[in-house]
This record gives structure tokens, C-alpha cells and sequence, in this order.
């Protein structure tokens, strides 16, 4: 089903593809998808050299849109909001949302092509991206509705259209709903969104440059205080990651697995977290469980590539073998 709208919005329709009716929907993300191009090479090339490829793999990915796929995958009602443009690439992320299940508010840029990365992959998994994102793929506030925010029990987003982040997330805030948010860059007016942020994850350098502070057992009780959040974590790749809840810190170390491929290992960290926030998991577990599926997503090629049933993930979080932890805790200070 198309929408057209009037006036400034013309220029763009979206497109609903509707499963079957529910109740409402578990969790709802506003955010970034992409279309990867996954190379793997057996080593990254040197300035001016020639290295040969074993192969090249299309596959969708994008933070947002990976994290609802996962969490449809274990069962979750999930929708998916963003913006695509009109070429091969935006047919196969449909095609893909619905073949799993994700409802979709897509909004579509006219003549416009769909963001797209070209992903090197070593034979260590480590990946190095390039990537390209039209302006007119921006989604804009005006384009946002309040009920695809408003009847779901959590939000997601990643901060990277930020003033329609910052609205979907005042709506959330205002209907009670919890705010999760994935963010890798300051990007402008983000302060704004961090006022409306629950449970915030980012990168492992976004606090120092958010405060100054390298520590981040400060730094993180600090973002709290100083936006108004719950929760905040930064996620450290092989190390895992650290988090607080404004009462003590937590540290969860990753689990060893043969990487193939660490391409949306974060994507899905934060699917994980939040599938146990929603179940109600503590904290402790919450974090164990998404290095847990993080950790499995990376044994496949791709940002989704590995997403595993929730036995296989239990069963690594059961049997699996972790880096030792990096981190002394202590209460939050």
C-alpha cells in the first residue's frame, strides 16, 4: 500500500507491508539499513597493491534494520521504520522484512539509490567498510508518525537521522515506553536525543568524546547523570562489554568463537539486550545473552549471517568459553 502525501512531502511514498494483524508490536526501530557488499580477502591491501577476492556476497544489513530482524527471529513482534530508494536494492530489503515477518513503515526516495558498503573481510573476521548514504535518504520529521512509535512496548533507534530519532523518541518517553539507543557518532543536535535515552549503548569511545573522560568507569555513571538515563553501556568488542545502572557496574566478557566475520556483531548486541530487557532478564544475564548472539553472529558472512536460534545461543552462554575480564568492577562512582 503506497501513501502520497501533500505539499513538501511529495517528493516520496511509503510502502506498508502488513503481516498478520496483532495486538500491538514488541519492539519498534527507527534507523539506518544497508545493502553490503561482503568481500572477503585474505588480507586488507596495502596502499597501491593488488589483492584478490575469493568472493562477492549482496546481503542487507544496517543497524536498525538487523537488530528487528533478530529480534523477530526469537519470537518478537517487531516493525521496522525507514527510508529506502527506488532501485533492486530497496526490493530486496523488502522482500527480506517480509519474508521474516518484520512490519515495515518504508518511506521511499524517488530516483534515488538505497545506502550501500562495500565490506573487506580479513581471514581474522575483522572488517574495514565504505560507504555511501544520499541526503535525499534522510528521514525527515515531517515524515514521521507518532502511532508507528506509540503502540509498541520498546523503541530502538540509532541517532543517525537525529531530529527524527529525537521526536520518535519524545513519543516513547511520553507513552511510557522504554528508549534504546545504538550510537557510534556525534552526530548534530544528539544531546537532545541522549535527554530522551533509557538505556544507552555506544561504541566504546563515545563517552570520552561525549565528557572528556577516558575512564569509563566514570564516564559511564556520568552520562547518566547527566542525561537522565537508566542505563548506559559502552560495548569493547573482544572485550565485551561494561555497563551501569547507576548503582554498580557490570562487566560481561565476550565469548571465544571462530570469527568469520564481525560485520553487525553490534546490530545484534543490541538485539539481545533488548530480547532480555523485554523478558524481563537481570541485568547480568541480559548482557551474557547478547555477547552470547553477538559472538554467534560472527561465525557467519554478513550483518545477519549468523543469527541463532535461542538454543543455540543458551547453549553457548551454557558450555561457551570467555575472554578473561578486562575490567575490575567496583559501584558506580
Amino acid at each position: 500500500m503506497d501513501y502520497a502525501f501533500p505539499g513538501r512531502c511529495a517528493s516520496f511514498t511509503v510502502t506498508l507491508i502488513r503481516m498478520t494483524k496483532t495486538p500491538g508490536i514488541d519492539v519498534v526501530g527507527v534507523g539506518l539499513n544497508a545493502t553490503d557488499t561482503l568481500i572477503p580477502v585474505s588480507r586488507y591491501p596495502a596502499s597501491g597493491s593488488k589483492v584478490e577476492f575469493r568472493s562477492a556476497s549482496v546481503m542487507p544489513g544496517g543497524q536498525v534494520a538487523s537488530a528487528m530482524v533478530a529480534c523477530q527471529q526469537w519470537g518478537l513482534r517487531t516493525r521496522y521504520v525507514g527510508k529506502l530508494g527506488d532501485d533492486g536494492a530497496a526490493d530486496l530489503h523488502r522482500s527480506e522484512f517480509a519474508r521474516l515477518g518484520v512490519e515495515t513503515r518504508i518511506l521511499t526516495a524517488p530516483g534515488c539509490a538505497s545506502q550501500q558498503a562495500f565490506i573487506l573481510v580479513d581471514d581474522f573476521g575483522e572488517r574495514t567498510v565504505l560507504w555511501k548514504r544520499d541526503d535525499r535518504l534522510t528521514l525527515r520529521l515531517e515524515e514521521l508518525k507518532r502511532e508507528w512509535i506509540v503502540d509498541a512496548r520498546a523503541l530502538h533507534v540509532d541517532g543517525h537521522d537525529t531530529a527524527a530519532a529525537t521526536a520518535a523518541a519524545g513519543w516513547a518517553r511520553a507513552a511510557g515506553i522504554p528508549v534504546i539507543a545504538d550510537l557510534d557518532e556525534c552526530y548534530p543536535g544528539v544531546e537532545r536525543l541522549l535527554e530522551k535515552i533509557d538505556y544507552l549503548i555506544v561504541s566504546r569511545d563515545m563517552p570520552e568524546r561525549l565528557l572528556g573522560e577516558p575512564d569509563l568507569k566514570r564516564s559511564l555513571p556520568a552520562l547518566q547523570r547527566r542525561y537522565g538515563c537508566r542505563f548506559t553501556a559502552a560495548t569493547l568488542g573482544e572485550d565485551g562489554v561494561l555497563a551501569c545502572d547507576g548503582e554498580q557496574l557490570y562487566h560481561a566478557p565476550a565469548y571465544r568463537v571462530q570469527a568469520v566475520d564481525t560485520t553487525g556483531a553490534g546490530d545484534i548486541f543490541h538485539a539481545g539486550f533488548i530480547y532480555g530487557l523485554l523478558q524481563g532478564w537481570p541485568v547480568q544475564r541480559q548482557l551474557d545473552f547478547a555477547c552470547a548472539a553477538a559472538a554467534l553472529n560472527c561465525r557467519g558472512i554478513g550483518a545477519r549471517g549468523g543469527i541463532q536460534p535461542m538454543e543455540r545461543i543458551e547453549e553457548l552462554m551454557a558450555t561457551g568459553t570467555r575472554y578473561a575480564p578486562v575490567v575490575e568492577l567496583a559501584r558506580a562512582t
